[in-house]
């Protein structure tokens, strides 16, 4: 083998953080890559956690109790200083969250396969965390508009560059599990509300005061926090030289129709309907599960009411004080219970989907969910109390396995190249549905209350409706086929592409001696960094799980 070395003093030589500084050399181990995109995964998750805000931030100037205006608008909440927020204005950041992440993974989805994951990552962290600190200014002098524009559109750019910014290079460090790789860094982004939840809850208790409810400076000390963790884990990342395997393994026969041996460019990719059925497939998916995931807790309280608290013969709206004190409590268990399947469910479903084949686990997805949403009503109206929630974990699991297995898929039908900047496209998906999802499940809530269906019974009609999202979702998915040769890219074409990137020569592959064994010393101490925390949020979600076993 021949191997030319890049010399980082000649003139011109590239900086820190350009993609050619980042190719791994010679004794590299693949198993440091993993934990570097779990500490930035981790960080950005905490946009699902942001729910821990609400309450305390809809009483930041009156403190002990809201201060209520009248006839306060949502153009006057952004502006003013003498009103308290009310929940409908804040929740807004949380869908600016997922449109502006979707929309900027798919506008800088490009940009990153040139950059490289490094540069993202640090670009990342800068928009997450400084979103952060612009939010935690517009508290402190009570501007909503700041959080809106801190948070929700630069955190958000944050939250899409860091999403995206590992799966392309995990794909091409484990050609021999792809599934098993993006699980382990997406499973992060589920998992960073189970750390940043509690972790802001005991930040607020510490910073409260007579006079703060002591949340901008929790959002300071978490933007400090997650700044150095993520620039951790940007610099942690290494890429693969082109051309390389790992030690002692083949690509997959020719035979596996579903995984292609070309590359599709980035300009051709959203032309082919694969990638449209695959869009189809992400979104009736997501759109079926992130709306009824989103009403988790009201939902367990509306159908089974008394049965929570011991008094099966009267309903939610009977509850006395002390009774909806102990079913909130019973209903935040279910919640810690979905977020946890929600977490296994990425590495589960995508770790599997390498030995089924990501089209037939997504064919899992869909008849097991439509399954489970028509027999809800039904174990409802029975009163399974065990039974209802495990259906819905089940849910939460594929939900989230549905998001970690989406890179392999894309990986297995248009190659690696572009693989990153393809699924920062796909993530539109992502956005349409985090929109689409909770609207239909709550105009339908509030339409068969206004229509006086007994609040038992107003999710059934719904459970149906999702059932049926999944269902096209089915066949959709069951519609994608292996490209036409046409859509791949010359080889001519795809060593351009490469060469630069390219610090062994283009006639050789091989493992070169990177990513040799198993888990080493180095990798060990980084997996723990992530995996203490990791840990820590588990116990505590299961802890206050246990609430539903009692």
């Amino acid at each position: 083998m021949v191997q030319t070395t890049v010399i980082a003093g000649e003139p011109g030589a590239p900086g820190i953080l350009d993609r050619t500084r980042i190719i791994a050399r010679p004794g590299f181990n693949r198993w440091l890559v993993p934990p570097a995109a779990l500490a930035i995964h981790l960080c950005i998750g905490m946009a699902y956690g942001f729910s821990v805000f609400w309450l305390p931030l809809s009483r930041a100037v009156g403190v002990t109790q809201s201060v209520a205006c009248t006839n306060l608008s949502l153009i006057g909440a952004l502006t003013t200083t003498t009103c308290d927020w009310r929940i409908s204005d804040l929740v807004w950041i949380y869908t600016l969250f997922f449109v502006v992440l979707g929309t900027s993974a798919a506008l800088f989805g490009g940009w990153l396969e040139r950059a490289g994951p490094r540069k993202a990552g640090v670009v990342a962290a800068l928009c997450w965390c400084g979103g952060l600190a612009l939010s935690a200014l517009g508290i402190a002098v009570h501007q909503l508009w700041l959080m809106w524009l801190g948070s929700g559109v630069i955190g958000g750019i944050g939250l899409g560059l860091g999403y995206i910014s590992p799966v392309s290079t995990l794909i091409k460090w484990f050609p021999d599990r792809r599934g098993m790789a993006t699980g382990m860094a997406i499973m992060g982004f589920g998992g960073g509300a189970l750390i940043g939840s509690p972790l802001a809850d005991m930040l607020m208790n510490a910073y409260r005061t007579p006079v703060s409810v002591g949340v901008w400076e929790t959002f300071l000390t978490l933007a400090l926090i997650y700044l150095v963790f993520m620039l951790a884990g940007a610099f942690g990342y290494r890429v693969p030289p082109a051309g390389w395997r790992p030690d002692g393994w083949t690509p997959p026969p020719a035979s596996r129709a579903m995984i292609t041996h070309g590359h599709v460019h980035l300009r051709d990719a959203h032309k082919t309907p694969q990638f449209w059925l695959i869009w189809a497939v992400l979104c009736l998916n997501v759109s079926a599960s992130i709306g009824i995931i989103g009403v988790a807790a009201p939902m367990l309280q509306e159908i089974f009411g008394g049965s929570l608290v011991g008094a099966p013969d009267i309903g939610f709206t009977d509850f006395d004080d002390s009774q909806k004190r102990t079913a909130a409590a019973v209903a935040a268990g279910f919640v810690g219970l979905i977020s946890l399947f929600n977490i296994g469910g990425r590495f589960f479903w995508a770790s599997l989907s390498d030995r089924l084949g990501r089209k037939l686990t997504y064919a899992v997805f869909f008849v097991l969910g439509v399954a489970l949403y028509l027999a809800a009503p039904v174990l409802a109206g029975g009163h399974m109390l065990a039974l209802f929630v495990l259906a819905f974990c089940v849910i939460a699991s594929m939900y989230g396995g549905g998001f970690a297995t989406i890179p392999a898929y894309l990986a297995d039908i248009f190659g690696t190249q572009f693989v990153g900047a393809i699924h920062g496209r796909l993530l539109t998906a992502w956005s349409t549905a985090g929109i689409l999802g909770p609207l239909v499940v709550a105009y339908m809530r509030d339409a068969q209350l206004a229509a006086g269906v007994p609040r038992a019974q107003i999710y059934d009609t719904i459970m149906l409706v999702l059932a049926a999202m999944l269902a096209l979702g089915f066949v959709a998915n069951l519609l994608v086929r292996p490209l036409a040769t046409r859509w791949f890219m010359k080889p001519a074409e795809l060593a351009a592409e490469q060469a630069r990137l390219r610090p062994v020569d283009a006639a050789h592959e091989g493992s070169f001696g990177i990513g040799r064994g198993g888990i080493s010393g180095p990798a060990m101490l980084a997996w723990l960094a992530v995996g203490l925390p990791i840990l820590w949020g588990i116990w505590i979600t299961f802890n206050k799980a246990l609430v539903l076993f009692h």
